[in-house]
């Protein structure tokens, strides 16, 4: 029987997401993300009692700095969205002039 102390401590954000990373839970997941509507409670005993317990290991995934991208958006002044748009429009030369104006002297 679960313990009500975890039951508490239940996030279903950060649960779904560490789920998600795995093949035998993502499935799992998902069902939960389409459900976000139930009680923590429901979601918290439904995984408990449907996921087999093993040892899981990953990494987060985090956002990797991309240099093109920030360079266009401050030579620019776009936002995200917007620059991830036009360094596709942009050739390789483009991007190399864009950083070259950008490079401050100095230091």
């Amino acid at each position: 029987m679960p313990d009500e102390g975890h039951e508490k401590q239940y996030v279903p954000f950060l649960v779904n997401r560490s789920l998600s990373y795995f093949m035998d839970t993502v499935h799992y997941a998902n069902e939960m993300n389409r459900l976000s509507v139930l009680d923590n409670k429901l979601q918290y005993h439904y995984l408990i009692n449907s996921i087999r317990p093993q040892k899981r290991f990953s990494k987060w995934a985090k956002k990797q700095e991309d240099s093109d991208l920030e360079a266009v958006m401050e030579y620019y002044g776009y936002n995200y969205t917007k620059a991830k748009t036009a360094l596709m429009l942009l050739s390789p030369e483009q991007i190399k002039t864009i950083k070259e104006k950008l490079e401050k002297g100095g230091d």
